[in-house]
């Protein structure tokens, strides 16, 4: 069942809120503006750095002796990433010949959601309900109930032990006859299920835990069994098929040796990151056999993704920025609701525009620097934006 908070504010509270986030909006156009100009340049060197690396690649197809020759350059290979290191988990018996071993903890919880509703009033007050509703669900960590607004689920997680989230990784794992370094080791992937191993004096063990913590608590530990291992997940509660709020599960995988390919620099009888001339580290992982061809194009993908990621939150920071900069005239006008509410969009709408057309101006200023026949055409064409919102602007 929902519950509702409600609440009002005056015509001079709404102008207080307002004028407070002027100050955020001008820490957040800023924040924009700065991760624009930025994130254009880093976009230009990193590409410099993989298109510069890709010049220099030596192929190499057989790395199972130490070649003195390819000591220095950036080589492209691919071999069986192995090791004799075992691997424990004492906590649920896991012990394993792997590259890493990952313990994920999990928490039966409460979860609480709010939806908020506004209400314009002629004057300028205004009316907020707010609704929270609750479910439950696993989380990565307790979730904290004291603060949750409705009575009847304040402060009703609990659990029934803490287990921390663990990882171990082998410190020697073989590349033919070279060592890998742990940048690489660290972006071997692949997780399969790890076995639990738990004697019976380990299980008899947790369920003393357990059973201490229930009481705890104030609990009823009458159950027989409240700790259960199925393959590589162990789990703290009455049912596996019917969580309760408290209950905790353990996942328990593993990286097992594989074939990877990976590009780097020779350094002895092991590998480092390549250093571009501008000063930008490039290395690459991947998984089994990958060409070097794949592996650069992969590389320059993943580079264009992640700047258009950042290009639109900085868009994002610069307009939420101008609005919030803004946002005291709508709440000057929000005597009459109606009229706030057509002052609110138009600014809405400029703020938009004005918006977008700045931070193309800043990607443009930034490409002047960068790449200035990519980046005149660009200025030009903010400007014109820019012309046209002041055409528009009644």
């Amino acid at each position: 069942m929902a519950f509702q908070v409600r609440s009002s504010s005056g015509f001079g509270d709404r102008l207080k809120g307002a004028l407070g986030g002027v100050g955020m909006g001008i820490v957040m156009f800023i924040a924009g503006t700065l991760l624009l100009f930025w994130n254009e340049g880093n976009f230009v060197k990193t590409r410099k750095s993989i298109k510069e690396a890709d010049s220099a690649l030596v192929p190499v197809s057989d790395v199972s002796s130490l070649d003195a020759s390819l000591n220095g350059k950036l080589i492209h290979a691919s071999a069986f990433a192995d090791t004799q290191d075992t691997l424990t988990d004492g906590l649920f018996g896991v012990s394993e010949k792997a590259i890493s071993i990952d313990r994920s903890v999990e928490y039966y919880q409460y979860r609480e959601h709010s939806r908020t509703e506004t209400k314009d009033k002629i004057g300028g007050g205004q009316e907020k309900v707010v609704t929270y509703t609750y479910d439950m669900a696993w989380s990565s960590s307790p979730i904290n109930s004291g603060s949750f607004a409705d009575p009847e689920y304040n402060s009703s997680n609990f659990v029934l032990t803490k287990v921390d989230d663990n990882s171990e990784t082998a410190s020697n794992v073989t590349f033919g006859a070279y060592k890998l370094p742990q940048f690489i080791v660290s972006s071997i992937s692949g997780k399969v299920p790890a076995s639990v191993n738990l004697t019976d004096r380990e299980l008899q063990q947790w369920e003393d835990t357990i059973a201490r913590s229930m009481n705890a608590l104030g609990l009823q530990s009458g159950y027989t069994q409240m700790v259960h291992v199925s393959g590589n997940v162990v789990y703290f509660g009455k049912s596996t098929s019917s969580p309760s709020v408290g209950d905790v599960r353990v996942t328990l995988t593993k990286i097992m040796p594989r074939d990877i390919s990976i590009i780097a620099k020779v350094n002895g009888n092991t590998f480092e990151r390549y250093i571009a001339s501008n000063d930008r580290a490039f290395s690459g992982v991947a998984m089994g056999i990958v060409s070097a061809d794949t592996m650069i194009a992969s590389a320059q993908s993943s580079n264009k993704i992640i700047t258009w990621v950042l290009r639109l939150i900085g868009l994002i920071l610069v307009v939420i920025g101008l609005k919030s900069m803004f946002g005291i005239l709508p709440a000057l006008f929000k005597v009459l609701p109606f009229l706030g509410s057509i002052v609110g969009a138009g600014v809405g709408l400029v703020c938009t525009i004005g918006g977008f057309s700045w931070s193309l101006l800043v990607v443009s200023i930034s490409w002047l620097f960068y790449r200035p026949l990519i980046g005149i055409p660009m200025v030009l064409a903010s400007i014109g934006l820019t012309v046209f919102l002041k055409m528009r602007g009644k």
